[in-house]
């Protein structure tokens, strides 16, 4: 039995007070309403309705009964009905998680406008560097900067794609030297991300040949935007995402090295549960972080994939 379809069949029966009238409402044959009325009683343990040829009535049990069903099937439309405009519609609170430097260099300027695009719907933004476990902390969304995703049955967008670049202040080169290739940054001060996948390592890839070094930093920090302010101040070199220090290195307040080497590429996903009925609220962020993050500019460029990690 069916327990929704028998309290809803029952409903008719009693309201229309006929077997016949709430098949026709309901688009149900005639034995199926019979059948569906019996074996609500047969779990019950108790008679709902008097029946005989000519007429029927609801028992003194069908009528109490009766009366919680109707409050409990009108509960049910109610909560469906209260859905309506959550669906149709980004509103309530949004949590989402993001990194500290992506959000102040590329986003935060930016909700503003999407938040008054949306005025029924509420933002509240974690900045945390570290791997939040969205769904166990009640996030319905998490902005992640990785070279490679754990397998999870987590959906990833792409966003963008970050590539890095070592660099340093020219008061650092002009007194150190620059490196001249991999080998030699051994012999010099590095500034370490420490929540970075490759924290521990840098690699440099020429020509198919690939070079890893161990980093051996006497500043180690978990923001980028303190290794960025270490690499203005002239206390060493680091290999940084590009986009937190475009305009420096347009401005000259900070320099290039190695560039005929390429290094790591840092992805930008946005992560959230589940495909399956995709919460406008959610929907709507994504639609907002593409827009960012599409724009032509460095770490750009258009999504290319919606896929989940598993």
């Amino acid at each position: 039995m069916d327990r929704f379809t028998a309290l809803t069949v029952f409903r008719h029966v009693a309201e229309l007070n006929s077997f016949a009238e709430a098949g026709r409402r309901l688009g149900l044959s005639a034995p199926a309403i019979s059948k569906n009325i019996a074996e609500l009683e047969a779990r019950l343990g108790a008679r709902l309705i008097h029946r005989t040829t000519r007429r029927m009535a609801l028992t003194e049990e069908g009528r109490i009964y009766l009366e919680h069903v109707v409050r409990g099937l009108d509960a049910l439309a109610e909560a469906d009905q209260a859905l309506c405009p959550v669906k149709a519609a980004p509103s309530g609170v949004l949590r989402v998680s993001a990194p500290m430097t992506v959000t102040l260099t590329r986003l935060s300027t930016a909700i503003p406008a999407f938040l008054a695009r949306h005025p029924a719907l509420r933002l509240d933004l974690d900045l945390d560097d570290r791997r939040v476990d969205i769904v166990r902390e009640g996030f319905d969304l998490a902005i992640r900067g990785s070279d490679h995703l754990e397998d999870s049955s987590l959906v990833a967008r792409r966003l963008a794609v970050m590539p890095h670049v070592l660099c340093g202040a020219p008061s650092y080169f002009a007194a150190h030297g620059v490196p001249a290739s991999p080998a030699e940054l051994g012999a010099h001060a590095c500034i370490r991300f420490s929540l970075s996948g490759h924290a521990d390592t840098w690699e440099f890839r020429q020509d198919g040949r690939v070079e890893r070094i161990a980093v051996d930093a006497r500043y180690s920090v978990t923001s980028s935007l303190a290794v960025r302010d270490a690499l203005r101040a002239g206390l060493g070199l680091s290999l940084i995402p590009r986009p937190y220090v475009e305009e420096d290195l347009e401005t000259g307040r900070l320099q290039a090295a190695l560039e005929d080497w390429r290094t790591v590429e840092t992805t930008l996903h946005a992560v959230y549960p589940s495909r399956q009925h995709v919460a406008p609220k959610i929907r709507a962020f994504l639609d907002f972080l593409i827009e960012v993050f599409g724009e032509s500019g460095p770490g750009g460029g258009p999504p290319a994939y919606d896929t989940s990690t598993r």
